[in-house]
């Protein structure tokens, strides 16, 4: 037991095993899977988390045939070949004091290729192909895929599998009346739909052994029309328990549903009430998951019987060592995960392999690591942004003697700005843990010390992040009393009037948006305020913005599309229950006292306005690099200092990591 997180830290049993702790590292699909040498990539990832005490893990999906595949690059796991490949990956596991479970995922009508089954012949709205419906066969060899899937995976060296019931796959297409509109033996009346899981659960364990670990994955809320009400719920789980599970693991929503269920817009722990339902009625453990990422919100899911054990995915992308820390007591050196999606899921689903914004090392570890230099320099950082902080952190960590330049008073540049967004409150927790790095790896960090080039002449070398400044748009009256920047509106130096007018609709433009329609809710940090906000299981509760705001852009077509693939469509539909209005295709013409005076589809047109929020880009500072250069420093230009458009954090710590490592 932990003295810091007596909960979290007492040990559990899942079937005949004991584990020392009840954090579950989640299944995350992280697109390892598909590449060549993607076992050897997947050992050491996983072996990094069991070096650092992750006690139990899961693997991302794997089907159990190839209709079941979640797109046509990703093999199904059902060969005896399959199961040798993998072997590596829990030997790494093992060797490091941890165990893993293998998921075995079926995709059904999400999967994203031309053999795709489910229930019943529905489209998912998600999905532009039509699934087949399946046969009497088609069950029973899916059935015995499962098992026989399971009996490979013990053979790989896997301690367990996960069989995937939950967010909307093939299993919870069968249990839903949303897409099971069977009349046979599968589908109708609640005692048919809850047949396959059962029969998979079963013929699993049968194939397996006492020892081997059978996690089922159970959508405690669907979140869509036509779901399993939780009586059904309820049922199911102590039916699995019966058919042989060791543990419950909770799903939340499926990839359809129109709730946020692990983005920023969800408050920490908000959905650990929906896991409650299950404690008591049955008596195996049951795990509680989405949006837990510090210990403290462990510990308190735990300590207040919302679950007996937590899991968290995306927290061990962004640091390996969370189990390691929380045991020490040591939350606040945790590098947290703040739910941005930007390098995970967003690039899963662009084909890309997943990483993370605040750890770039996540699925790099063969690729980006660093050693102590054999010759230390002295090396200048100017600017304490998060591509600044992300070099200097690794700079020191070699060896190099690091001072960094900073004209504010505070770190974070654009990074310190956006914590004001509402759902940006977890930029915070990043900000913290870079400060805490500063200063215990002797950082000399000068904050209100604007760097000139007098300062930089002793350095070996320079590191140039200094950033970028909002641009100011050619348009008449861009010094009007009622225009104001972005930074300006979100540090709090301007106030915004009744009617606000956005120049710009791109990320910032959008998020400037979002922080005028709720910076006075509470739904971002607050469970119940974000259940009645969305509607979860209730009516959504009417919003009265704080502002009218109309937000326009100068390129015709969709609105909004600048924020990230998993993320962007909840901020367009804050905007549209905020009632914002959005006008594309415009060219401006002057700010004035009347208001915004544009031209669409060559007719003018004056939008009465009390304040207008420039967000029309950003220009690079690297003032001093000419000079640097002319001096024969040798400098280095990262982040938005290097290229102002399209910046994101994403980009700006990858390459002061990167280039860090190389020096």
């Amino acid at each position: 037991m932990s003295d810091f997180y007596p909960h979290l830290f007492t040990p559990i049993r899942i079937g005949p095993h004991e584990l020392p702790n009840r954090i579950l590292m989640g299944s995350m699909h992280t697109g390892l899977e598909e590449l060549e040498d993607g076992v050897v990539r997947l050992a050491a990832f996983y072996r990094e988390r069991a070096e650092a005490d992750c006690a139990l893990m899961v693997t991302g999906g794997f089907s159990p045939d190839l209709a079941g595949s979640l797109n046509a690059h990703t093999p199904p796991f059902d060969s005896e070949a399959q199961a040798e490949a993998h072997k590596p990956i829990p030997a790494a596991v093992h060797d490091a004091g941890g165990r893993i479970l293998l998921q075995l995922l079926h995709a059904g009508r999400y999967g994203y290729h031309q053999h795709i089954v489910a229930p019943s012949p529905i489209r998912a709205p998600i999905n532009r192909i039509a699934p087949r419906e399946m046969t009497e066969d088609d069950i029973q060899a899916t059935i015995a895929a499962f098992a026989a899937s399971a009996k490979l995976a013990r053979r790989a060296g896997y301690d367990g599998v996960e069989v995937m019931g939950s967010e909307g796959y093939l299993i919870n297409e069968f249990t839903a009346p949303r897409t099971n509109k069977r009349t046979d033996r599968w589908g109708g009346p609640f005692e048919n739909r809850a047949r396959l899981p059962q029969e998979i659960v079963k013929a699993v364990r049968a194939a397996t052994a006492p020892d081997f670990i059978v996690m089922y994955r159970i959508s405690v809320l669907d979140i869509v029309e036509d779901g399993s009400p939780p009586e059904e719920v309820i049922t199911l789980a102590k039916r699995m328990e019966a058919a042989g599970a060791d543990v419950l693991n909770s799903g939340i929503g499926w990839h359809e549903a129109s709730v946020p269920t692990i983005t920023q817009a969800v408050p920490r722990g908000g959905y650990a009430w929906a896991s409650q339902l299950l404690m008591g009625e049955v008596g195996i453990p049951v795990i509680a998951v989405n949006r837990i990422n510090m210990p403290e919100t462990a510990e308190r899911v735990v300590a207040d019987g919302q679950a007996d054990m937590v899991s968290m995915a995306r927290p061990f992308l962004s640091d390996a060592a969370f189990v390691r820390k929380a045991w020490e007591g040591r939350a606040l050196d945790i590098n947290t995960c703040i739910a941005c999606n930007q390098a995970c899921l967003d690039h899963y689903f662009d084909g890309k392999i997943s990483s993370c914004l605040v750890n770039p090392r996540a699925c790099r570890e063969t690729e980006l690591n660093w050693t102590a230099t054999d010759t230390p320099e002295r090396i200048a950082v100017v600017g304490a942004g998060v591509a600044g902080l992300a070099t200097a952190e690794v700079l020191a960590e070699r060896g190099h003697r690091v001072t960094m330049f900073e004209a504010h008073d505070h770190i974070g540049g654009q990074f310190a700005i956006a914590r004001h967004i509402p759902g940006k409150e977890e930029f915070d927790e990043t900000l913290r843990y870079y400060a805490r790095r500063m200063n215990q790896l002797g950082v000399d960090l000068r904050l209100k010390r604007k760097a000139e080039e007098s300062d930089l002449e002793d350095f070996d070398r320079v590191v140039l992040a200094s950033g970028v400044v909002p641009r100011i748009p050619d348009i008449e009256g861009s010094d009007h009393p009622m225009a104001m920047t972005y930074t300006e509106l979100l540090t709090g130096a301007r106030k915004p009037g009744r009617k606000v007018c956005i120049v710009g609709a791109g990320g910032i433009g959008v998020d400037v948006a979002v922080y005028l329609a709720e910076r006075d809710g509470r739904s971002h940090t607050d469970p119940t305020a974000f259940r009645r906000r969305w509607g979860v299981n209730a009516r959504p509760e009417p919003v009265d913005p704080p502002h009218e705001i109309i937000l326009l852009q100068r390129r015709k077509g969709k609105m909004g599309a600048g924020p990230g693939k998993t993320t962007g469509w909840v901020h367009r539909l804050t905007l549209q229950k905020a009632n914002v209005e959005m006008v594309p295709g415009v060219t401006y013409r002057r700010i004035g006292n009347d208001g915004l005076t544009v031209e669409v589809d060559g007719e003018l047109r004056t939008i009465p306005c009390d304040s207008v929020v420039l967000c029309a880009g950003q220009e690079s500072v690297r003032d001093l690099e000419s000079a640097l250069d002319a001096a024969g420093t040798p400098v280095h230009v990262i982040g938005g200092a290097a290229h102002a458009a399209k910046l994101d954090a994403k980009r700006a710590i990858l390459e002061g990591v990167t280039l860090a490592a190389r020096l």
